[in-house]
């Protein structure tokens, strides 16, 4: 079923309201990592006087009217908003069809003529009372079109806000506007290349924006704030269901600056963000930084897989040097003429001079096995074992292998095949130099009380 005839009849959303004049806003949008998005709009409008109704369309639908902020830059002093509604009740022909029952109709079935009477009920079926009160049911499937004369007060076409405002001065006024909207929110993504010999990586970063607001917004200003805001309350969901850098060679399209306890990232051209659309834009070109791959092998928690990480400095000197937002880094090695990709691992929020380590994966050709040789309970409160580490390496090139393992309470080394590192209160390391084709192992004993 189709409903014709009424569209050509939109009647305003308030008869007395006043449309915002046909001119191209000045927008700029500023979107965080927690779908969240400022939008702050410069309009002409043309604004009732002494008072009256005035109506401001193309808003987010997922806007949260309670943060609209209103400022007349012509003449602020001059205007004053008394009262702010959003009008959220979009049409559809369920919603048209509610709003006909007990007023005549006229329906026109695929097969017999026109039928004309009271409506009577819309959901599911359509039941129209005739002249002569006798009763017709159809099918929505038997209806080819519905015949209204007008548009009903109330349903409107898009999300507007509508404004009671005093008006002094100027109908037409430069105004600004600006309001905060769920259902927009962006994040990073890296691509990070290898080398042949895994000791340098050309990093590319790039940023996707969601819009899934509700509207769009033409060659807007694009500012992108990188940090953990706080908010009093998760964003509130107003709509219905239904409804819908100088250290690289090339310049970055994106302005980089600490605002605030936060990063701040400006597009330096305009950018349109269409509704449910994702935009993805270059944070920066392409730049190389040098890498280290290593092997770690934990054996409490993983038993005989042996890790694969890259590590990288964040540093001007090598090769960055920019603040980093969140995201996820993919890395690819070369292939012949091709990329293939050798994993991919989420880095946080990373400020410069800071090393970024990236869990590649798990060594296919390395081998780890973890044996605990001895273990004696000495009094009430303490103990000492003895582990063994066994490393098997299968590749035709010598390697080291990081090897971390876990204690609780006080802890001592009190032998060990090979000199360890104690990184924390409960972690010691030790470095593993494996042959070729070899084996390598170390022992020790750990002295520990609680």
């Amino acid at each position: 079923m189709k409903i014709v005839g009424m569209f050509w009849y939109v009647l305003p959303v308030l008869l007395l309201a006043v449309a915002v004049t046909a001119q191209t806003p000045q927008v700029r949008v500023t979107v965080y990592n927690n779908n969240l998005a400022l939008v702050h709009e410069t309009r002409q409008m043309d604004l009732p006087k002494p008072a009256g109704v005035c109506s401001y369309r193309d808003v987010a639908a997922y806007i949260d009217p309670t943060s609209v902020h209103f400022k007349s830059v012509s003449n602020a002093a001059a205007v004053r908003v008394l009262e702010q509604n959003f009008e959220y009740d979009l049409v559809s022909p369920e919603k048209i069809l509610q709003r006909y029952i007990d007023q005549n109709v006229r329906l026109i079935p695929k097969q017999g003529a026109p039928v004309e009477g009271k409506l009577l009920s819309a959901g599911g079926n359509i039941v129209v009372q005739n002249a002569d009160n006798s009763l017709r049911i159809m099918n929505n499937s038997e209806i080819v079109s519905t015949d209204l004369p007008k548009l009903p007060e109330g349903l409107i076409t898009r999300p507007t806000l509508v404004w009671q405002v005093q008006n002094s001065g100027p109908a037409s006024q430069l105004v600004e506007v600006s309001y905060l909207t769920s259902g927009m929110s962006w994040h990073a993504e890296y691509v990070g290349v290898l080398d042949a010999n895994d000791q340098n990586m050309d990093l590319t970063a790039w940023v996707s924006i969601d819009n899934n607001c509700g509207a769009t917004y033409q060659d807007a200003k694009l500012l992108l704030v990188a940090g953990d805001v706080h908010r009093a309350a998760p964003p509130v969901n107003i709509m219905r269901k239904g409804v819908q850098m100088e250290m690289m060679a090339a310049a970055p399209d994106f302005e980089e600056k600490e605002f605030f306890e936060y990063h701040l990232y400006t597009l330096t051209r305009t950018a349109t963000l269409k509704n449910n659309q994702q935009k993805q834009v270059e944070l920066f070109p392409a730049a190389r930084t040098p890498v280290i791959k290593e092997y770690t092998y934990d054996g409490a928690r993983q038993q005989k897989k042996v890790n694969v990480t890259i590590t990288f400095k964040n540093k001007k000197e090598a090769g960055l040097g920019i603040a980093l937002p969140a995201g996820k880094v993919r890395l690819y090695k070369p292939e012949g003429e091709a990329q293939v990709l050798v994993g991919e691992d989420a880095i946080d929020h990373t400020p410069r001079d800071e090393e970024v380590r990236l869990k590649v994966g798990d060594a296919f050709d390395i081998v780890g096995e973890r044996q605990q040789v001895s273990y004696r309970q000495v009094g009430d409160r303490a103990s000492e074992e003895k582990v063994k580490i066994t490393l098997r390496n299968h590749k035709d090139v010598a390697i080291s292998v990081i090897v971390v393992e876990h204690f609780g309470g006080d802890w001592k080394i009190t032998e060990s095949t090979l000199q360890h590192k104690k990184k924390d209160a409960n972690t010691a390391e030790w470095r593993v130099p494996v042959a070729a084709n070899g084996e390598a192992n170390v022992e020790y004993t750990v002295f520990r009380t609680w």
